[in-house]
């Protein structure tokens, strides 16, 4: 590091270089923003920014340029700034860059428009591959990504007819509004699972775990629900006509204003404790062999 008069006189002369630099780049906006000169710009339109063109015009010639340079020192700063804006002066003008931003912007709207385009192709593309998924975990235990796949499947409106689903691991399932005629869910453990409004008509429910399940405003026409387990499940509103619950578990399942004079059978059903059971449905179970207590 430099000591002494010649240090001090270095850093002073560095700090003049610096102001005189500035005072000129700050000159040179003036007479630009003063003489209309600039070659682009943006405009906030809203959230977004609407860029425009704008052509440069002829810079100064260099006797007249070199005016700024305050000191002889500066001038080959001052010439290379020179330079730059003749560069910039020509580019432009040339229409073969301003071809190329069109170019640009027109690329993104193609863009744009074969992205919507083949949104159609993705879905189905996406929707073999959790078919894919449901055919490979077939006959196995364990989730085997099928909760995934079946919810993803409903949320698309996807019609789940004729699943097989027997076996599977499917807690915490939510297919509201399913389309689940003639589906086999024999034997799964669909614990706690929302199959509020889905259509179980004709499907395959014995012996499957549906402790906690809600069933409300679902459809069980003719559905087999024997040996099932649907203790505390919610039937309220459910359709009933049909259905089997020979040997279910019944006991404190929510049976409000569920429509259950069609029921096929409550052969030794438990129905301890059921909820809102609807005038008369406790009489006629136990007519019709339900039991209070497991035997």
């Amino acid at each position: 590091m430099a000591h002494g008069p010649e240090g001090r006189g270095q850093g002073q002369k560095a700090k003049d270089f610096n102001a005189e630099f500035a005072e000129t780049q700050r000159a040179q906006r003036k007479a630009d923003r003063k003489s209309g000169r600039g070659v682009a710009g943006s405009v906030r339109w809203g959230k977004g920014i609407m860029r425009y063109r704008e052509r440069r015009e002829r810079p100064e010639d260099w006797e007249q340029y070199r005016t700024r340079a305050r000191s002889r020192w500066t001038v080959p700063f001052v010439a290379g700034n020179w330079c730059v804006e003749w560069a910039a002066h020509f580019l432009s003008n040339w229409a073969f860059l301003e071809a190329l931003e069109y170019l640009s912007s027109f690329g993104v709207l193609v863009a744009v428009i074969f992205y919507f385009a083949e949104s159609g192709d993705r879905t189905r593309q996406r929707h073999l591959q959790m078919w894919q998924v449901m055919n490979t975990a077939q006959g196995k235990g364990g989730s085997g990504g099928r909760i995934e796949a079946l919810q993803e499947l409903n949320n698309d409106k996807v019609a789940l007819v004729g699943v097989d689903v027997s076996g599977a691991f499917l807690r915490g399932v939510k297919l509201k509004k399913a389309e689940l005629l003639r589906a086999n869910f024999s034997a799964v453990d669909a614990r706690d699972g929302d199959f509020s409004g889905a259509d179980f008509s004709f499907a395959e429910m014995q012996s499957g775990n549906f402790r906690g399940g809600k069933f409300n405003r679902a459809l069980l026409r003719e559905a087999d629900c024997s040996e099932g387990d649907f203790s505390g499940a919610d039937f309220s509103g459910a359709d009933l006509s049909g259905a089997d619950f020979t040997d279910a578990d019944l006991r404190f399942a929510d049976l409000r204003d569920a429509q259950w004079q069609g029921i096929k059978s409550v052969k030794a059903a438990i129905i301890a404790g059921v909820n809102n059971a609807p005038e008369g449905f406790v009489a006629w179970a136990a007519k019709n062999g339900a039991v209070q207590t497991a035997p």
